[in-house]
């Protein structure tokens, strides 16, 4: 809490502050389990437990931080597949399959299906984060 009775929390998208001292702070009564449940979704959510509690007693959508890093790895991955793909082009317009051997053409197609691979984990691990 900074000198104006403030929360971190406080400030809105608008970076306007809402002061909280007028009214008393609600108490929810957990157990232990349910306590560590609520501080490891706020943990994921990328809020304190404070934030998280309201916004779930005010319905608002929270998203994971594990979502955000998710997304930015598949930007990664497919801006890899992305060149492969172009790399690929270009050797079929330009070659026309010349002067490259099968062989470096099957070490493409294999890296370009690992890459396939790490995009359907990385799938993966955002659709069983959600649930």
């Amino acid at each position: 809490m900074d000198d104006g009775g403030y929360m971190k929390d406080d400030v809105q998208k608008s970076g306007m502050v809402r002061p909280r001292r007028e009214v008393p702070p609600v108490k929810v009564w957990v157990t232990d389990h349910e306590k560590i449940e609520v501080a490891e979704r706020a943990t994921q959510a990328g809020l304190s437990m404070s934030a998280y509690l309201l916004a779930a007693g005010l319905n608002h959508e929270t998203r994971s931080v594990l979502d955000l890093h998710a997304v930015k790895d598949l930007v990664q991955v497919t801006g890899d597949l992305g060149r492969i793909a172009g790399l690929l082009k270009l050797w079929l317009a330009e070659k026309r399959g010349q002067g490259v051997k099968a062989v470096d053409v099957d070490s493409m197609m294999m890296e370009f299906r690992e890459l396939q691979g790490e995009v359907r984990a990385i799938m993966s691990k955002v659709v069983y984060a959600r649930k």
